[in-house]
């Protein structure tokens, strides 16, 4: 790769569109970067109109982060394919469920070279169990990946509010080319090599983020909540130790992509927040999603399922009590009620 490199955003929901922020004013700034800087927008109608035409004219995505005024560099294009044509840096911001489906459609066309990194917190099921969404972006498109992960709500990023974050990449010159990217004063990086471990922390802790919110719900308070987020923990690094192809090690977990993205996730994410209004109205996580969301989809709930299903197949289901307890009540009809059982019957160790 030579001269300024062309960008593509891969997704403009509420955190794809805080990162076109950043991105599009650290660009504007820099001689490394290309302008303009193409973000890939499902296209969909939004009072009338179309939600690209509003982006490209008022400069706003009014529907997923409304109140911010994105750069004008940041131009929404809704052909995946025109969007990636020529870009040397892409970056994957949308929800996990849809990534093959996009990788399938741009793989012929994305630059030979190019490199990506991805800010999408889930996982997939694969043949021999666990398959981290950088590696099937990896395989279907042929090019190095990094992740980004962190306590990074996307309103609090997009506010301009001080927060961490962590890349992990295996290829270190990558990692410091997408911190050099994305690093503001209020939005610090720092770049690992244990690019698995960073990437199945931001999977797994949407999971106990459900459960902190099954505790608000039922009222239990902050001592029970701190437990979740503790025995959540015990879960993540023993979820990871396991089924990490790579060395796993406890100083990861102290970066803002394992305990930091956690607490901040338990306290003010939408798994949180959608978890809390599951057990307080009664009303199924797809009638939230649409009332509170937009229609965006919730990570916790869909990564409790792969997860259940990667452990059944491994039958280590018992070893993992929270995880299987959110699976179950929010899949298979368990009482909301039960769910303190999975916290007193909690083994001490893992």
């Amino acid at each position: 790769m030579s001269g300024r490199k062309k960008i593509a955003i891969l997704g403009s929901g509420n955190w794809g569109s805080a990162i076109a922020k950043i991105i599009g004013n650290n660009v504007a700034q820099s001689t490394k970067f290309a302008e303009p800087i193409n973000m890939w927008v499902f296209e969909e109608m939004f009072q009338g109109r179309k939600l690209t035409e509003i982006i490209n004219t008022e400069h706003e995505n009014v529907k997923y982060l409304p109140g911010h005024k994105l750069p004008t560099n940041v131009v929404a294009e809704s052909d995946a394919v025109k969007a990636v044509t020529g870009a040397e840096l892409l970056i994957f911001v949308l929800p996990h469920q849809f990534i093959s489906r996009l990788c399938d459609q741009i793989a012929n066309h994305v630059l030979h070279g190019a490199i990506g990194i991805s800010l999408i917190k889930g996982i997939d099921e694969g043949p021999s169990g666990l398959r981290l969404i950088s590696e099937i972006i990896r395989e279907k498109l042929d090019i190095d990946m990094s992740v980004l992960m962190g306590a990074n709500i996307a309103s609090e990023v997009a506010d301009d509010k001080f927060c961490e974050t962590t890349i992990g990449s295996k290829t270190i010159e990558h990692g410091l080319l997408f911190k050099e990217l994305l690093q503001k004063p209020n939005f610090r990086i720092t770049v690992v090599e244990e690019a698995h471990t960073v990437e199945i922390c931001g999977a797994l802790k949407n999971i106990v983020a459900v459960g902190a919110g099954f505790c608000d719900g039922l009222g239990f308070g902050d001592n029970t909540k701190a437990a979740v987020i503790r025995l959540g923990l015990m879960e993540m690094i023993a979820f990871a130790r396991l089924f990490c192809t790579s060395n796993v090690t406890s100083a990861t977990f102290l970066e803002s992509c394992g305990v930091a993205d956690l607490i901040t996730t338990c306290y003010g994410g939408r798994n949180r927040r959608i978890a809390e209004a599951f057990v307080r109205t009664g009303k199924k996580i797809e009638e939230l999603e649409q009332e509170m969301l937009n229609g965006q989809k919730l990570q916790g709930p869909q990564s409790s399922a792969e997860v259940h299903r990667i452990l059944k197949r491994k039958q280590l289901v018992e070893k993992f009590p929270l995880f299987t307890a959110i699976y179950e009540i929010c899949f298979e009809g368990k009482s909301v009620g039960d769910f303190v059982l999975c916290l007193q019957n909690h083994p001490e160790h893992m």
